[in-house]
């Protein structure tokens, strides 16, 4: 039995040793606290499931990305081709924030299986588009849900492990995503040079159908109390426009500056400008008119808070301009074929998993994140840097290299930076900041893509002009850059395919990580200033666990009549496990020892 935990705006409460700033006005919203700590037998299948969940996120955007000039020869679309990965990020940040508070409203299963049906119907329509308007806008429509599979994860592990032991068991489903992070860029290169493009998001739909049973059969997750009138009636929907809104008009014009439409159009500046008149009025309606606010605007007094957040921001930056243009620099500018320029992300992106996990495990066994944090963004600096100097010279070892200097450092920063925020806020809100770290993670992708669309084509543009191209084939070339290589049907001499390789391709690439590099260096300086260490052991976590034991006790009772219990003594793990020594005489469920029966939060 789950225990509602009410919560009054406006004056303080406390549970579970933790305190709810006092707002600007009073309204009760009850909520159902869905924590739930489970045995370790109990939970092993669950976090393999979870997992299944991730990976089929993890294979799409890994797929996706190796796939993308191949797409953008197939559809002759390299001027927008960029907006096949923006639109899936411009919807995925768009709902992200909004899966955490609707997860505490309507329960984390819900709120899963709504986000995996979205991805799955998405992924399946967009590999029978006809053209690329319609493979874009079906990207969008993925989107919506594949921006809530990775915040859900993160909520329910905090639902099911203690803040101190998350990191080692995200490691189980690290395991998972390692595994969707090594074949992914092999698969997308394979399909997309082999099969055709469309399997490139046909091949994860068996996955996510698998999953969705997972999610809807397996998770033992708490149902959220309350009439389906009372929940509705508890969504901020005005939050929930505004957030769609001010979103949207933020997002688009950084996708269209500089790439569809010049950065001084008015058609870039009034939605930009309209973007943020939006996200003030959203503020002040989450500060003041929201009776349960998607972002409460308290959690930013947290200086914690601040510093993930703008390092995340920096994270999804990096992470993704890394990720959908490494594979396009391979291919145009070094020569390599889908597949292989899908292998040289492999060693990024597994030791990226690794270097996660293992951080992970040290926070486990110490206690410690901040340390974590800093070596992680400086060595990705470092890479970044490194990652800059690339030549069409440069040697396949050396490449490696950078490749696995790039994922030490990214790994490093990404559970570390959940535990963080998780452990500056009170339990209730932890579901808000995860969903919003993620937020500021894809928005801080979704800029990349823009801006790194921005500075190659600029870059190559340039080039072309210098050297005399004709306008026709200089728009001929950024739409398919990969015609370099076959300098004839793009009107061009081997020498001048060359020298705009040099120096416009490559050197655009180049600025980009230059750029990747100083971003890194002040993500480090931001957690070094903001992040600061909290406790991960709170005082409510053995009575959590007993509520736990109490809750499986009480469902191996109604199997067996009702009316037996356990004999009096403490209820422990292995008792759950092994199923309950019953007392030969009934004993009733106000019998049961007092410190189980006191274990709610």
């Amino acid at each position: 039995m789950s225990t509602p935990v009410v919560e009054e705006l406006g004056t303080p409460h406390t549970t579970a040793g933790t305190t709810t700033p006092k707002s600007s006005k009073a309204h009760t919203v009850e909520l159902t606290d869905q924590t739930n700590r489970l045995p370790f037998k109990k939970l092993l299948p669950i976090f393999l499931g979870l997992g299944l969940c991730v990976v089929v996120s993890t294979l799409d955007s890994v797929i996706v990305a190796t796939a993308i000039p191949t797409i953008s020869s197939a559809f002759n679309a390299g001027s927008v081709v960029s907006w096949v990965p923006s639109a899936y990020l411009l919807t995925s940040t768009c709902f992200q924030p909004l899966y955490g508070r609707f997860s505490d409203i309507f329960g984390r299963k819900t709120a899963l299986g709504l986000a995996m049906s979205l991805f799955m119907v998405g992924n399946l329509i967009a590999g029978f588009s006809k053209t690329i308007v319609q493979l874009i806008v079906f990207r969008g429509f993925a989107g919506a849900g594949g921006g809530g599979l990775v915040s859900m994860m993160q909520i329910v592990v905090s639902d099911l492990v203690s803040l101190r032991e998350r990191g080692k068991y995200q490691g189980i489903i690290g395991g998972v995503v390692a595994i969707g992070y090594a074949i992914g860029p092999v698969i997308g290169g394979a399909l997309s040079q082999k099969v055709g493009w469309h399997w490139c998001f046909w091949v994860t739909i068996p996955i996510s159908f698998v999953a969705t049973c997972v999610v809807v059969f397996i998770l033992p997750l708490k149902p959220v109390q309350g009439e389906i009138r009372s929940k509705l009636l508890a969504v901020d929907y005005i939050g929930t426009l505004l957030t769609l809104a001010g979103c949207a008009l933020l997002m688009l014009p950084l996708i269209w500056g500089g790439v569809i439409f010049p950065w001084k159009s008015s058609i870039v500046l009034a939605p930009l400008v309209s973007g943020f008149v939006v996200v003030g009025l959203f503020c002040l309606w989450e500060w003041r008119g929201a009776r349960l606010p998607i972002v409460p605007m308290y959690i930013f007094k947290h200086l914690t808070v601040g510093g993930v957040f703008i390092a995340m921001f920096v994270n999804g930056f990096v992470f993704f301009s890394t990720l959908y243009y490494l594979p396009q620099f391979f291919q145009v500018a070094l020569g390599y074929d889908p597949l292989h320029a899908g292998l040289f992300l492999v060693p990024l992106l597994v030791t990226q998993i690794i270097a996660s996990w293992g951080a992970g495990m040290l926070v486990s066994r110490t206690g410690h994140y901040r340390t974590i944090i800093h070596i992680g963004f400086g060595i990705w600096s470092i890479a970044c840097g490194c990652i800059s100097t690339v030549r069409p010279g440069t040697s396949k070892a050396v490449l490696v290299i950078y490749m696995m200097l790039a994922g030490i450092g990214a790994g490093q920063t990404m559970q570390t930076t959940t535990v963080a925020v998780q452990a500056s806020v009170a339990r209730r809100d932890m579901s808000v900041v995860t969903a919003m770290r993620n937020f500021l993670r894809l928005l801080g992708g979704t800029l990349s893509l823009a801006v790194a669309s921005t500075l190659i084509n600029n870059k190559l543009r340039l080039a072309m002009t210098a050297l005399a191209v004709p306008s026709a084939d200089i728009t001929k070339i950024i739409d398919n850059p990969a015609l370099l290589h076959t300098p004839a049907s793009a009107g061009l001499s081997d020498a001048t395919a060359t020298d705009i390789l040099l120096h416009g391709y490559t050197k655009g690439f180049s600025d980009l990580f230059i750029m990747n590099a100083s971003l890194t260096v002040f993500a480090t300086l931001v957690s070094v200033l903001m992040i600061k260490h909290k406790e991960l052991s709170r005082g409510d976590e053995e009575a959590l666990r007993q509520q736990a034991i109490r809750e499986g006790l009480e469902k191996k009772m109604r199997a067996r009549s009702g009316t037996a219990t356990p004999k009096d003594g403490a209820v422990t793990e292995r008792d759950l496990e092994s199923g309950f020594p019953i007392a030969e005489e009934n004993i009733q469920m106000d019998q049961l020892p007092k410190d189980v029966e006191k274990a709610t939060v």
